[in-house]
């Protein structure tokens, strides 16, 4: 009786949540972000103090749904983000991953779908932090690179979408483009969550059985320079032999979220 009350009020807590988001996006569209226009005219600064608002927002949203019960979370190897002008690369189960990514990086960019640049709720924050859509054809990868060698941490999911439910994950070249022609170091994240949710194929009201718990590790640096090293310097041959790395990395590092 008591487990089908917790999985009830958790329904309940998640609509509340998402909820919340979504006015939230609407308030910051309709009034902080034009307030920030008017009291800030250079637009680098402009759009440094929008990410920062993003970043503290999200935080509070991720502790919202830690009290509320819907999820709880542990962060390991913190200390390895944060830096100038980092790659970070993730696998992406849920979701709500770039929502912990972003709170934990103060300056982050990111490449976002373009519908979310459309979307009534998530346009004005995906506007106002200039965040790169991935609509922009060629220019995509030198609009990452210019955004690294700016000093921001760009975060990217490789795999483009969330990881299906079975957990085959399929990695586009584009991450790993970026990472060769900028001469990028990779940061790469892993996200779990267990039991998972919040995933593709599955609506957000079928909630598990228990709450969440994410588990986001931040490893050691990947080097590019030997996949360029080894491909003799040709850039289309280094990306896929990092590609097919970055593959097998994230695959093993998430192999757990198969069938749970």
């Amino acid at each position: 009786m008591l487990e089908w009350i917790d999985r009830g009020w958790r329904v309940v807590a998640t609509a509340l949540a998402f909820s919340v988001f979504g006015i939230g996006g609407v308030v910051l569209r309709l009034v902080a972000f034009p307030f920030l226009h008017v009291c800030v005219r250079d637009d680098g600064r402009r759009v440094k103090f929008a990410r920062l608002i993003i970043h503290y927002g999200f935080r509070a949203f991720i502790e919202l749904m830690r009290i509320l019960g819907i999820l709880q979370y542990r962060i390991d190897g913190l200390e390895k983000l944060g830096q100038r002008g980092q790659l970070v690369l993730a696998n992406h189960p849920t979701l709500i991953d770039v929502v912990f990514l972003i709170s934990l990086l103060p300056n982050a960019d990111c490449v976002v779908k373009s519908s979310l640049a459309r979307n009534p709720f998530t346009r004005g924050p995906v506007r106002a932090t200039n965040y790169i859509c991935n609509d922009v054809g060629a220019d995509l990868v030198q609009d990452c690179i210019a955004s690294v060698r700016t000093g921001n941490s760009l975060v990217i999911f490789p795999e483009g979408t969330r990881t299906p439910v079975n957990g085959t994950m399929t990695l586009q070249r584009g991450a790993a483009h970026i990472a060769v022609r900028g001469l990028c170091d990779i940061t790469p994240v892993t996200i779990r969550c267990i039991p998972l949710s919040l995933t593709k194929g599955l609506p957000w009201w079928r909630v598990p059985q228990r709450r969440m718990q994410f588990t986001i590790t931040v490893h050691d640096a990947i080097p590019v320079a030997p996949f360029i090293a080894h491909a003799d310097g040709e850039m289309a041959i280094a990306a896929r032999r990092l590609t097919q790395h970055l593959q097998r990395y994230f695959s093993k590092e998430t192999l757990t979220h198969a069938g749970t």
